[in-house]
């Protein structure tokens, strides 16, 4: 080899381990806020794709968010002519299944209800047997439904609410962005919705804890009930300990009946899913608070890759637990 080849060579060498260390994979974090709630973000990837995670989400917002007065959804609760968007149409369609599945526990229909007891995106009514008979006219996923392409309501007054099922689904969406440019260690958290894959910067599986259900309208409390060991999977949480207001000495949970208009009254505190996808764990966790443990239980038996927590109250008021059987805890 030539004399002034030795300098070339130590060049492309050198050049060659700078690009590879800056190009080199680290676990990042994107946080920030969407859909009325919050969002952790932790990937290993050698790009900051913070840019493109809150495009995404954008998306989803302009799609389903009640509290976007131009999301498809608010168009549609105002009976305009809106194309419905491929984001509403998967999640609209997710939804009915999910309804039909669980006899009604999941509805999205039931926003004029939940916005009647203060829990929506309007005020407070004052709740009457003449008001919730009136609730129950305009309260049912079968008045409605979509044909080529537009949603056909049987009362203009029905009016969709995705907040369920919207979260669990703006996390698949960010996990979708992550697999199409070949990120295979994430977990995506909106709201407390989760999804994870591979494994965590310490070379483990992610581990994520289930709240302990206190009283917290003010969300202070940290306490764990216990933590879990994932991979693979998304998980949603559904409780009535965080939203909820007393009046008149009188609790009423966030959690609506579709069948009655009116909070639900049973001893379960709260229940995670875990599934395949987090849009299909979020309405999950959401009609299991509606069904109630047992119901609930029978629920499960029925589906296809469905795990669930449960944590309840016994006749004695003492915190009890109840899994699934192949719910992956010790």
């Amino acid at each position: 080899m030539k004399k002034w080849h030795y300098p070339f060579l130590v060049f492309l060498i050198v050049a060659t381990v700078i690009i590879l260390a800056e190009n080199k994979p680290e676990y990042r974090t994107s946080q920030g806020a969407v859909f009325g709630t919050t969002y952790h973000i932790t990937y290993n990837h050698n790009a900051d794709l913070s840019t493109d995670i809150t495009r995404v989400l954008k998306d989803v917002d302009n799609s389903l968010s009640t509290f976007n007065a131009n999301s498809t959804i608010s168009l549609v609760n105002k009976n305009m002519q809106v194309e419905l968007d491929s984001m509403f149409l998967y999640v609209f369609h997710l939804a009915q299944h999910v309804a039909e599945t669980t006899s009604g526990a999941f509805d999205i229909t039931v926003a004029p209800a939940v916005n009647a007891w203060g829990f929506g995106f309007k005020n407070a009514e004052t709740i009457n047997n003449d008001l919730i008979d009136s609730l129950k006219q305009i309260v049912g996923y079968q008045m409605v439904k979509e044909e080529n392409g537009a949603i056909v309501k049987e009362d203009n007054r029905i009016m969709l609410d995705c907040s369920a099922i919207a979260k669990g689904f703006g996390c698949d969406v960010v996990a979708a962005l992550f697999d199409s440019v070949g990120i295979t260690d994430y977990m995506v958290e909106i709201g407390g919705e989760i999804v994870v894959k591979g494994l965590n910067s310490k070379g483990s599986d992610w581990r994520i804890g289930i709240s302990k259900p206190t009283d917290d309208s003010l969300a202070t409390e940290t306490e764990l009930q216990t933590v879990l060991e994932l991979t693979n999977r998304a998980m949603a949480t559904s409780g009535n300990y965080r939203n909820f207001y007393y009046k008149d000495g009188k609790k009423y949970a966030h959690t609506i009946d579709p069948a009655t208009c009116r909070p639900v009254n049973h001893n379960l505190l709260s229940v995670t899913v875990l599934a395949e996808n987090c849009a299909v764990a979020d309405a999950y966790a959401t009609a299991m608070m509606v069904l109630g443990l047992e119901r609930s239980l029978e629920l499960c038996e029925k589906l296809q890759n469905i795990d669930a927590y449960f944590i309840y109250q016994d006749n004695e008021g003492v915190i009890q637990i109840c899994t699934t059987p192949d719910f992956p805890i010790d």
